[in-house]
């Protein structure tokens, strides 16, 4: 044997003395039946996180799109409460109307009734001379007339409440058709939210597991490869793919966590947050002096969608706003939405613009004492209220 080759096999044994007892071809076929299982495994976690991130991807697709549709189905319901509403104030105005006139007629009832059976009688019953009792005639012919105008107008009041309730009976159907939609739309909206829910807790369980096996591996690796250099070749090799799936994944939630480039060039672009009739604008006149929002009347349950694309900076109670949440759209510019019976999405969480992010509290529009659902919406740039009006699409 040469020099060189001495020196070669004095080497390798005093790596192999330094590694530790040379592992057995058993273990030697075992750690490179692991590793190959290990790779197949790491390509096969790629695959499914890609997979993960479609389905993710098109299930917020599906979200805005049932929300559009669920929005379409609040406009209708907004516009059937408002009438419902409406005939329900004009019949209970009507009823408050007529029995003020049927109160002011009460007393005079029983002269009326004695009068129209026993005319006569009644004039005769209390005697006084001629003159008297033609003056009285006329005074009575004239009481008479002013009777029969303010029952014809009794009977006009009452034909108005009748005519009133016929009108809300038959607005009813309208709005109970626009509830059902509204309910059956809805219900197909929180299936995909929990199913979407589910998908991440799922992919966050897998992520942790990923995580246990690496350190598991690494922990294999580490213990032969001193010893094996074609596993340890394997080794490397994984360990790059590795670094490229994981550059790749560090590149992908840092795009997710970067704020939006901002809604400046969105004129005319962005949708309303919510259903319903804007019962304040910006700028106009409050107690407080000119409002920094704007305040939507939503109807019953009314889904809030993101106006924007962005992040969630905040979704919970605060002081007296109750359920509030923050989305930043980028470029400075904020939203806020208050008013809320439900937050449908969490701190940290990227939405879409026209994705759901909540639900409005339920209202009956047959109880005139009832308080409608009212959104509040302030757009701040850089912290400062401005003017929503000129980013929102023109209502259809």
């Amino acid at each position: 044997m040469g020099g060189g080759a001495a020196r070669a096999t004095l080497a390798l044994a005093l790596l192999l003395i330094a590694a530790g007892p040379a592992p057995t071809q058993r273990e030697l076929r075992n750690a490179e039946h692991a590793r190959a299982a290990d790779l197949a495994a790491q390509r096969a976690a790629a695959a499914a996180a890609k997979a993960a991130a479609d389905r993710q991807q098109a299930l917020a697709d599906q979200r805005v799109a049932t929300a559009a549709k669920l929005r379409d189905a609040e406009d209708a319901l907004a516009a059937a409460s408002t009438k419902v509403a409406d005939l329900v104030r004009q019949r209970a105005d009507a009823e408050k109307r007529l029995a003020a006139r049927a109160a002011e007629l009460a007393p005079v009832l029983p002269v009326i009734e004695r009068l129209s059976l026993y005319p006569a009688e009644t004039l005769l019953a209390v005697p006084m001379p001629p003159e008297q009792a033609v003056r009285g005639v006329l005074v009575l012919s004239g009481l008479t007339h002013t009777l029969e105008r303010d029952a014809a107008a009794l009977r006009a009041e009452q034909a108005n409440v009748t005519r009133l309730q016929a009108e809300v009976n038959a607005a009813l159907p309208g709005l109970a058709q626009a509830q059902a939609e509204q309910a059956q739309l809805a219900q197909s909206l929180d299936a995909q939210i929990a199913e979407a829910a589910r998908d991440r807790q799922t992919a966050e369980d897998a992520a942790t597991e990923a995580e246990r096996r690496a350190a598991t591996d690494a922990a294999r690796a580490d213990s032969i490869r001193a010893a094996i250099a074609r596993i340890e070749a394997e080794r490397r090799a994984a360990e790059t793919a590795a670094r490229a799936k994981q550059a790749a994944e560090s590149q992908r939630q840092e795009a997710l966590a970067q704020p939006p480039p901002g809604i400046a060039g969105a004129h005319g672009q962005l949708t309303a947050p919510v259903a319903g009739s804007i019962v304040r604008a910006f700028g106009d006149r409050t107690d407080a002096g000119p409002a920094s929002g704007v305040s939507y009347q939503a109807p019953s349950n009314a889904r809030v969608i993101a106006p924007c694309r962005g992040q969630v900076e905040f979704s919970g109670p605060f002081r007296s706003f109750g359920l509030l949440m923050i989305l930043n759209c980028g470029g400075g510019y904020h939203f806020v939405l208050s008013g809320l019976a439900r937050l449908d999405a969490q701190v940290g969480q990227t939405v879409r613009a026209g994705e759901p992010v909540g639900v409005m509290p339920g209202w009956d529009p047959q109880n005139p004492a009832a308080n409608r659902p009212t959104l509040y919406m302030e757009l701040r740039k850089d912290g400062v209220p401005v003017n929503p009006a000129p980013f929102l699409r023109a209502r259809s």
